[in-house]
C-alpha cells in the first residue's frame, strides 16, 4: 500500500539559508504558523515543541522529535497533538513531517510532506483535516513565501 501522506511544493525567489531561517528561527515561525515558535536544540533526537501563549498560559500544540537534519536542506521530524484525548501518545501515532529545500539558480524549492496517515490513530480523520480539501500546507507555504522573500 503506498502511504497516505499530504504533500505540497513551493518555489521561493531567496536563498536556501533564507527559508531555512524561516522553518527553524522561532522568531519565524510565530509569524506563520498560528503564533506557534519552534522549541529544540535542533539535534537529531531532540525533541521539537511548538509552542504558544493561549489564554495567558505556555501551551504546547503539537510535539516531536527530530529524525534527521541537514541545515538549509532537509529537516524530518515526527509531530503529534498533545492535546487530543483520542489520540493516545504513543511513537505509532507521531506523523512524520519532512522539509526538502533544493537551490537553484537563487531561488529555493521546499517540498513539504506529511504522513503516512494509514498507520496512525484515526488516520483517516487526520489525513482530511490535513488535506483540507486538497489545500494540505499550501496556505502556510504561502505566508512563509511572502515572509521570507520580503526578508530577502
Amino acid at each position: 500500500m503506498e502511504p497516505l501522506q499530504v504533500k505540497n511544493t513551493i518555489t521561493f525567489n531567496a536563498p536556501a539559508s533564507l527559508v531555512w531561517d524561516a522553518l527553524v528561527n522561532p522568531e519565524q515561525t510565530k509569524k506563520y504558523m498560528f503564533g506557534c515558535e519552534t522549541v529544540s536544540d535542533w539535534q537529531v533526537g531532540s525533541e521539537l515543541l511548538w509552542r504558544m501563549e493561549y489564554e495567558g498560559k505556555d501551551f504546547v500544540a503539537v510535539k516531536g522529535n527530530i529524525l534527521n537534519i541537514e541545515p538549509n536542506k532537509l529537516l524530518v521530524y515526527t509531530v503529534i497533538d498533545p492535546n487530543n484525548p483520542n489520540i493516545p501518545d504513543l511513537p505509532e501515532n507521531y506523523l512524520t513531517v519532512t522539509y526538502s529545500l533544493a537551490e537553484e539558480n537563487g531561488q529555493t524549492i521546499l517540498t513539504v510532506t506529511q504522513g503516512d496517515y494509514h498507520i496512525v490513530a484515526d488516520g483517516e480523520k487526520r489525513y482530511e483535516e490535513a488535506y483540507n480539501g486538497g489545500e494540505g500546507w499550501n496556505p502556510i507555504l504561502v505566508q512563509i513565501k511572502t515572509l521570507v522573500e520580503t526578508m530577502n
